[in-house]
């Protein structure tokens, strides 16, 4: 967790998003307790107010949760949950607009398949 904070976004959203990734990257797992937002604000020099809204809202989501006195900790199904959710926003911010210009240029589906799998074969 000592990536350094960009002024892209909101500071409150990519701590939310380190915590998503660190759960997709098996770096926390389900069950397992999270840094505090204190631990939080101290890694990154931020307000503890700020920490606690980005793990609020993963709280609201229901990726993490609370255990009284304790901390917060990784729901079970919290991973599946969160690729779910990339899934379909990375749908609906990419392919559809991948579809769109492919469908403005005249690339046909097949076409645009055939280009990912030459792409593919490439890396």
């Amino acid at each position: 967790m000592s990536e350094i904070l960009s002024q892209e976004k909101s500071i409150y959203i990519q701590i939310k998003e380190k915590i998503e990734n660190d759960i997709l990257r098996d770096i926390l797992l389900e069950e397992e307790r999270v840094p505090s937002t204190n631990e939080l604000a101290k890694a990154y020099t931020i307000n503890p107010a700020t920490a606690a809204k980005g793990v609020n809202l993963l709280v609201d989501e229901g990726i993490l949760y609370k255990k009284r006195g304790i901390g917060m900790f990784v729901q079970s199904g919290a991973k599946r949950k969160i690729m779910e959710k990339r899934k379909k926003n990375f749908y609906d911010d990419y392919v559809k607009r991948l579809m769109a210009e492919a469908a403005s240029l005249g690339i046909t589906t097949d076409e645009l398949i055939d280009m990912i799998r030459e792409n593919d074969e490439q890396v």
